[in-house]
């Protein structure tokens, strides 16, 4: 079978065609031919030789995808041949084929593309993590999501307002993407090349701040997201795009608020965990996205052909929600 590969770690240069061995599902596995596969920054940091990937996962990039059921493993019973499907993994979905364990994976309901199944998995379910499971996000409650713009940010946010939660406060770098996040529930937006967020949050929360914050960007926003929270305010910290190291940190308000301060990783976690997660979006995701009361942003479909492409027009921050890659038949 064909799969992208990477000649060596580097830039999108790197990426080329190979033939590859077909993968054999085993006993509690599914073997899927991919039609649609979602493109995260996690492909381009393991592209670039610095993601770690899990012992005994493939080693192609892509680790969420939609397609159809090839064959299933001796000891699978809720999934059959030509089933339509979607889901997480632990590595290989840049391939024409690629293993799943069954836990991982979900039907496609009746209604939704492969382009538009192949954009939920990782940012359904890692909102849901960060915004649910780990930091408990109550209605009521107020939330600042960074990255507004960004894949799982664009699902924490209906995540949030389907909470219920009281105000929701996203930051992004251009009017446009501000806008985008209104629109699908944004309460509050700041454009962080023109205002201080936490300033913002300050004056916005007569000085209380947020009860949950969600950050990707890591040492540049660390003292201003410790000054944005609340008593007993939750931090999730889902990656550190502007680096790890701190040269001065004022570690205060972690003990005088009382802050809890959690940083996840998913790909890393065990089948069972991921299973939960799914089945939580299978449960009260996706209900909304096939009555239409939450949307699946995808910013722009590519042919897998142009995947040099995709990650270049996803390392320019051009998108508004998810990139996809799709697979014909050639």
């Amino acid at each position: 079978m064909q799969a992208v590969l990477v000649k060596q770690p580097g830039d999108s240069s790197q990426l080329t065609f190979g033939q590859v061995g077909k993968p054999e599902p085993k006993p509690a596995e599914i073997l899927v031919k991919i039609k649609a596969i979602g493109v995260n920054r996690m492909d381009i940091v393991q592209r670039e030789g610095r993601y770690p990937v899990p012992a005994g996962a493939s080693q192609i990039l892509g680790v969420e995808m939609s397609g159809v059921v090839e064959s299933v493993g001796t000891d699978v019973t809720s999934f059959r041949a030509g089933d339509r499907v979607f889901g997480l993994m632990y590595g290989g979905a840049y391939a024409e084929f690629a293993v799943i364990d069954a836990r991982m994976a979900m039907h496609i309901p009746e209604g939704i593309t492969f382009e538009v199944a192949a954009a939920i998995p990782e940012a359904c379910i890692t909102a849901w993590q960060a915004v649910k499971h780990i930091s408990k996000l109550q209605n009521g409650q107020d939330i600042l999501i960074h990255a507004g713009a960004s894949g799982v940010s664009t699902a924490a946010i209906q995540i949030a307002r389907l909470v219920g939660a009281r105000r929701i406060f996203t930051t992004a770098g251009s009017d446009k993407k501000l806008e985008h996040c209104r629109s699908l529930g944004a309460t509050h937006t700041i454009n962080y090349k023109e205002a201080d967020f936490a300033e913002v949050i300050k004056r916005e929360t007569d000085g209380r701040g947020v009860d949950v914050l969600v950050d990707y960007i890591g040492a540049n926003y660390w003292q201003r997201n410790l000054d944005s929270l609340a008593l007993d305010g939750h931090m999730v910290l889902l990656g550190f795009l502007s680096g790890v190291q701190l040269e001065k940190a004022n570690i205060g308000p972690i003990l005088f608020k009382r802050l809890t301060i959690q940083g996840s990783t998913l790909r890393s976690r065990s089948v069972e965990y991921q299973q939960h997660l799914a089945e939580a979006v299978e449960k009260h995701v996706m209900p909304k996205i096939v009555g239409g009361d939450f949307k699946v942003v995808v910013d722009k479909v590519f042919s897998w052909k142009q995947v040099a492409e995709a990650h270049r027009y996803m390392e320019g921050n051009h998108n508004m929600g998810k990139i996809v890659l799709t697979i014909g038949d050639e």
